[in-house]
């Protein structure tokens, strides 16, 4: 009988341990399996939470659009807020930033720079210390070092920018205002410098770029209208309305016409977003709670009540009333699978009797003040993303805490398979020896049988 203690020990020791091996492997599918069940879950929520925030954001789902017409001088857009309706303005002039420019400043040693003031016309103003500003430690202070001092001056945080151009006829310091309008104007105060070439060039009257010029815009006829001045090129005087002002139209040209009209497309197609975002939700949930006979088809969920009871939350939250509004009225509805659909036509039938409806029914996601559907199924969803103690966190936790424990047991388990792989070999290996020794002296006792023969 051939004995191979290696390959015995190891049949043994398995069959010793297969059982609790066995349960071992299936706890740990498990584990794993719920782990990532949640991960996706998770994944799932904070997507449709992202969509309901950008739904959010919008500031209302109904949408309108703007037109021009004629030579406008300015692009625009509407909010949900505006009001449809035709809109007549004259742009007179565009709001500028100040630039002004000093040519060929001359470098000056480190000891005669002092203090420079740069001033704004809204009276703000800072202090340029030019006896730091040189950084190439040559002695001397260039354009360019002015300029850095200028740009990196406690009080400056981008209200003058300060930059040096190379031209043909020699270099130029330029100084630009952060700011549009007249209240940015730039003046340069050189008088805390002392007596020198430098001095008296930063005194100079500058080479003006571009001048610091309000926006005026008339809404109606230029000269009869209503006159706004500011420095803003960007106008929100028409309530629900943006103007962002191009250029300025010539004196004579009749006003531009704003038409502010329901875009029934982009308001659609908002809420077509939401049932998109929500569909695929639920396509998530019903997946990971599926019920089937095969058990390797039915989903890590199927058992979880609770996971169900998060499906009909949600559910239950569309089929409320929100501001005297129900989805069904809004075209949202649900067919026999659960799945939301949406009939656009509905929708406009609505909104034509209640304009507001829409908004109203949605209302807002916003931490503050949430409202409408998507305010509850924000709040009610933070319940279980909450990373400090939602559910999702809670669960998962609990399932990383099993999968510990199942290492552990895993370990353990490694170990008896190992002591009894030992003790196994030590047995197989001690029973070929004494094999060996009976084979042996069985082969000796047939020598001397034949030899006496």
């Amino acid at each position: 009988m051939d004995i191979n203690p290696t390959q015995m020990a190891t049949q043994l020791a398995t069959i010793y341990t297969q059982g609790t091996q066995d349960i071992i492997t299936r706890d740990s599918k498990s584990a794993d399996a719920t782990n990532a069940g949640y991960t996706r879950l998770r994944s799932a929520l904070s997507a449709f939470n992202t969509a309901m925030d950008a739904l959010s954001g919008k500031k209302g789902l109904v949408k309108n659009s703007v037109s021009f017409a004629g030579s406008s001088g300015a692009t625009g857009t509407a909010s949900a807020s505006a009001q449809p309706g035709t809109y007549s303005f004259f742009v007179e002039a565009v709001a500028s930033n100040h630039q002004i420019a000093f040519a060929d400043l001359p470098a000056v040693p480190v000891a005669t720079g002092g203090p420079l003031v740069i001033q704004q016309a809204d009276g703000s103003s800072f202090n340029v210390n030019l006896l730091m500003a040189d950084a190439d430690g040559n002695g001397t202070i260039s354009q360019t070092e002015i300029a850095r001092a200028i740009n990196q001056a406690s009080g400056n945080a981008g209200k003058v920018t300060a930059q040096v151009v190379n031209t043909g006829n020699g270099s130029q310091l330029i100084l630009s205002s952060g700011a549009s309008g007249e209240d940015g104007a730039i003046t340069v105060d050189a008088s805390g410098l002392p007596a020198g070439a430098l001095k008296n060039a930063l005194s100079a009257t500058p080479n003006e770029l571009a001048q610091a010029r309000d926006a005026v815009v008339w809404l109606g006829d230029q000269g009869t209208g209503v006159r706004i001045q500011q420095a803003s090129n960007t106008v929100t005087a028409i309530d629900g309305v943006t103007l962002s002002l191009t250029r300025a139209m010539s004196t004579g040209d009749a006003p531009a016409t704003l038409t502010v009209a329901a875009d029934e497309a982009g308001t659609a197609d908002n809420v077509r977003s939401f049932v998109t975002a929500f569909n695929t939700l639920q396509g998530v949930i019903n997946d990971l709670t599926k019920t089937d006979i095969n058990a390797a088809a039915r989903g890590v969920f199927a058992s979880d009540s609770s996971v169900r009871a998060l499906r009909t939350r949600l559910n239950d939250i569309l089929r409320q009333d929100f501001g005297g509004v129900r989805m069904s009225e809004l075209g949202i509805s649900t067919d026999r699978q659960g799945a939301l659909t949406f009939d656009a036509a509905k929708l406009k039938k609505t909104l034509d009797v209640k304009p507001d409806a829409l908004d109203k029914a949605f209302g807002s996601s916003s931490l503050s003040a949430p409202s409408g559907v998507l305010g509850s199924m924000n709040t009610y969803l933070k319940t279980w993303l909450d990373s400090g103690n939602g559910q999702i966190k809670r669960r998962q936790d609990s399932v990383q805490t099993l999968q510990r424990d199942i290492t552990h047991r895993q370990a353990r388990l490694d170990e008896q398979f190992a002591m009894s792989y030992e003790r196994y070999l030590l047995q197989f290996t001690q029973l070929q020896s004494l094999m060996g020794q009976l084979n042996q002296t069985s082969g000796m006792f047939g020598s001397s049988t034949s030899a006496t023969a």
